[in-house]
């Protein structure tokens, strides 16, 4: 069955929306490329690029599960796998990059990915990725029972966690990205933590959740920087604080974490709208 359709076999705009969306990014690339824009290194800024767009879709793929919750959306749960399957293309493509800037020298390209750290945790990361994808299809869910299947794809969460520490590394100095990626990261297994423990969900608790999401970005910005450049972590937290330096990724995950706070609260009057006129409506159909 094409992937834009339903398990009942019809058109499904939602499914074929994002099917057309997981190539945007592959085609903006391609478009750079032939425009020659992709600066003095272009394999090198291609490379960063498909990095940066798995990293995201993976992201998008575990905000799933919070978005049809918080949203009531049951029908997200379609496009899940899907989103998946595009996380680990493009970390495919971002591997195929590296070994065309390594001139195809595979016994190379294998060489440095044993020696060296960041490519062996990114690698790792990327068979995760991989398991995945084979196992995504019905037919491995009837083949391996649906507790085992469950089991097996929360790989998604310590791939994440690997692809994350990926992204910090091969970002040497410049880590706003790697931070800002990893402070949406915080957010979502917070999210998932206070789901197991407790009620999650309501206006004060996402708001308590957004703050300390920003926080512990703050810190974990603050503390790479330390450890990696020996910047004193107390400099950087106090650029956190303020906007002499632009925006810092935590103010940036507290704005998104503001803002899905507000869309939940919108969505949540409009049903509220929607439900008497719903009944009055149920009402006159049996009246009459």
């Amino acid at each position: 069955m094409a992937p834009w359709y339903d398990r009942a076999g019809r058109l499904s705009l939602l499914k074929l929306s994002v099917f057309i969306g997981l190539f945007l990014p592959a085609l903006w690339l391609a478009g750079l490329a032939l425009m020659q824009d992709l600066g003095a290194r272009p394999l090198n800024t291609a490379i960063h690029f498909a990095g940066l767009w798995m990293v995201r879709f993976l992201l998008i793929t575990l905000a799933i599960t919070p978005a049809r919750k918080l949203f009531r959306w049951a029908e997200l749960i379609l496009v899940r796998r899907m989103l998946g399957v595009a996380a680990f293309a493009y970390g495919l493509l971002h591997l195929a990059l590296y070994v065309v800037d390594q001139n195809f020298d595979l016994m190379r390209v294998a060489s440095e990915i044993w020696l060296r750290i960041y490519l062996t945790i990114g690698f790792v990361a990327l068979l995760g990725l991989l398991a995945l994808a084979v196992t995504s299809t019905d037919g491995w869910v009837r083949r391996l029972g649906g507790k085992r299947w469950q089991a097996l794809h929360r790989i998604v969460y310590p791939a994440a966690v690997l692809g994350m520490i990926h992204f910090f590394m091969q970002s040497k100095l410049n880590i706003f990205d790697a931070a800002l990626m990893a402070g949406f990261f915080l957010w979502l297994m917070g999210y998932r933590l206070w789901a197991r423990w407790g009620e999650i969900g309501s206006v004060p608790s996402l708001l308590a959740l957004g703050a300390l999401a920003a926080v512990a970005t703050a810190f974990a910005e603050s503390g790479w920087y330390a450890v990696a450049t020996r910047v004193p972590a107390l400099k950087v937290l106090e650029a956190n604080l303020g906007f002499a330096v632009g925006i810092r990724p935590a103010w940036w995950v507290l704005f998104v974490a503001l803002g899905v706070t507000l869309a939940v609260m919108l969505r949540r009057a409009l049903m509220k709208k929607t439900r008497p006129r719903a009944a009055t409506r149920l009402a006159l159909d049996r009246a009459s």
